[in-house]
C-alpha cells in the first residue's frame, strides 16, 4: 500500500479529445457521410446522424468537462462546413466555431484545434482528394482562412490527425474511403499529406509566429510476436518504418526516405513540428507472413493478454501501459527539445469494467516517463462522451459518459469520477493507486 500520490508537473493540461464528424452531427457535405450510405460500410449499418449534437449544443458537454475539473480540450474543425464549395467560405460556420472556442476559454480550458481529422469536403474528393497534387494548395487555402479567423482564440494547432491511419485504411487496406488498395498510390498520398502539413505549418506561423503547431501521430509500437524470431522482428520493424518513422523524420530533417523517395530532401518539410502529439492505444504483435499485402506480417495476440471490447475486426487493444512510457522515451531520444502531448489515449469499454484501471495504469506510466526526463505537458483522454467511431459506428464506446444516440441522454460512467479526481488533484491520489494498481511497484 502506498500513501504517496503520483504528482504531475504544474500547469499540466488535463483534457479530452474529439473530432468534428464524430460529435457534431449532420455533416452531410463530407466523404464520410457519403461512405456511411454504402451498404456494409459501417458496422451494424450504423449512421452518424445527429452524433453527439455538438453543432447545436456542444456547450452542455463543455460544462461536463468543466465539472470534471479539466483545463483543456482537443477538437477539430469540419473543413466541409467552413469551405462547402471551392473557394467559398461559410462565415456562419466560422462564427459557430468561434462560439465553441470562446465557450471553452470562458470555462478555463485551453483549446487544441485539429484542422483535418479524416474528413474533407465532397468537392475535394471529386477533384481527386489527396491523390491530386493540387490538394496541397487547397488545404493551405482552407488552413489560412480558418486559422486567421480563429487565431485570436487559439494558438495551439494540429494540422492533420493520424495521417498514416488515413493512408493505411484508405489506400493500403481499402477499408475506408476511397477504398483503394494500391501501395504506390498510398505513397503518393503520403507525400501530398506531408507537404500539406508543411504548408499549413508555414501558413500558420506567417500570421501567428508564436503558435504551437504539430500533428497527432498514431503510434502502435509494433513488436515481433516471437522475440527470438528474426522474421517476426523484420515484419514489425517494417511497419514501424512505414507508418511511424519516415513521417516523423521527414518533418524533422526534411528527408523523404524510401519508399517515399530515394533520399530526396526538401527544406519546406524540415523543422515543421513545435511539439510531438502522440495517439497511443496499444502495442501490436506481428507474426511474419509471406503476404506482401500484409506488409509481410500479421497482427497476432499474446496468449492470455487482456483486451478491450472488440470491433468487427476483433479486439481493439491490448492492455499495455508500458508502451506509453516507451514511446515517450523514444521521442526524448529523437528530439529532447520537443514538448510531448498525449493527444489521444483510451479504450472501448461499454460497461466501464476496465477503463478506471487502464486510465490509472497509463497515467502512472506517463508520470514515470516525466520523472525520467520526458517533457510531457498534457494528456487528452479519448473521449468525453461516446461518439460515432468511424467504420465501427456506435459499436465501440470510448466515453467517460455513456451516450444514448436516440435520446442524446448522457450518463456518467465510474471512470469519469476517476479522471476528475486525477485532474483536480493534478496527481493520481494514493487511494486510486491502491485500488487499481495494488501490486505495481510505484
Amino acid at each position: 500500500m502506498t500513501t504517496t500520490p503520483i504528482v504531475f508537473p504544474p500547469n499540466f493540461l488535463w483534457g479530452t479529445a474529439s473530432a468534428s464528424h464524430q460529435v457534431e452531427g449532420n455533416n452531410t457535405n463530407n466523404q464520410w457521410w457519403a461512405f456511411e450510405q454504402e451498404p456494409g460500410a459501417i458496422w451494424h449499418g450504423d449512421k452518424s446522424g445527429l452524433a453527439c449534437d455538438w453543432w447545436a449544443n456542444a456547450e452542455a458537454d463543455f460544462d461536463r468537462m468543466a465539472g470534471l475539473g479539466l483545463n483543456a480540450h482537443r477538437l477539430s474543425l469540419e473543413w466541409s462546413r467552413i469551405e462547402p464549395e471551392p473557394g467559398r467560405f461559410d462565415h456562419a460556420a466560422i462564427d459557430r466555431y468561434r462560439a465553441m472556442l470562446d465557450a471553452l476559454r470562458r470555462r478555463g480550458m485551453t483549446p487544441l484545434v485539429t484542422l483535418h481529422h479524416f474528413t474533407e469536403p465532397l468537392w475535394f474528393t471529386r477533384m481527386g482528394g489527396w491523390e491530386n497534387g493540387a490538394s496541397i494548395a487547397f488545404f493551405r487555402r482552407y488552413v489560412e482562412f480558418a486559422t486567421r479567423a480563429l487565431g485570436d482564440l487559439c494558438d495551439f494547432w494540429a494540422t492533420i490527425n493520424e495521417p498514416l491511419v488515413l493512408i493505411a485504411q484508405g489506400w493500403f487496406l481499402g477499408n475506408w474511403p476511397p477504398r483503394k488498395a494500391n501501395f504506390p498510390l498510398a505513397m503518393r498520398v503520403m507525400r501530398h499529406l506531408l507537404f500539406a502539413h508543411a504548408e499549413a505549418y508555414h501558413a500558420i506561423h506567417a500570421h501567428q509566429p508564436n503558435a504551437k503547431v504539430g500533428y497527432a501521430k498514431h503510434v502502435r509500437l509494433s513488436a515481433g510476436l516471437r522475440p527470438g524470431n528474426r522474421m517476426d522482428r523484420y515484419a514489425a520493424g517494417l511497419r514501424r518504418w512505414l507508418f511511424e518513422h519516415i513521417w516523423v523524420a521527414a518533418t524533422d530533417d526534411g528527408w523523404l526516405r524510401p519508399p517515399l523517395s530515394l533520399n530526396r530532401r526538401d527544406a519546406r518539410l524540415a523543422k515543421t513540428i513545435d511539439y510531438i502529439g502522440l495517439n497511443y492505444y496499444t502495442r501490436d504483435y506481428i507474426r511474419f507472413s509471406l503476404n506482401p499485402g500484409q506488409m509481410f506480417g500479421k497482427v497476432a495476440h499474446l496468449p492470455g493478454a487482456e483486451h478491450s471490447d472488440s470491433g468487427r475486426e476483433g479486439p481493439f487493444s491490448q492492455f499495455d501501459p508500458e508502451g506509453l512510457y516507451q514511446v515517450c522515451q523514444e521521442v526524448r531520444r529523437f528530439r529532447p527539445d520537443l514538448p510531448i502531448y498525449i493527444t489521444e489515449n483510451g479504450l472501448p469499454d461499454r460497461d466501464d469494467g476496465q477503463r478506471p484501471r487502464w486510465l490509472v495504469a497509463h497515467l502512472a506510466a506517463l508520470q514515470r516517463a516525466i520523472a525520467s526526463g520526458c517533457d510531457v505537458r498534457g494528456y487528452f483522454h479519448w473521449t468525453l462522451v461516446d461518439n460515432f467511431e468511424w467504420a465501427e459506428g456506435w459499436g465501440l464506446r470510448f466515453g467517460l459518459f455513456e451516450l444514448d444516440p436516440a435520446t442524446q441522454e448522457r450518463t456518467a460512467r465510474p471512470s469519469a469520477a476517476v479522471y476528475a479526481a486525477i485532474a483536480q488533484a493534478n496527481a493520481i491520489p494514493a487511494s486510486l493507486l491502491n485500488q487499481h494498481l495494488p501490486q505495481e511497484p510505484l
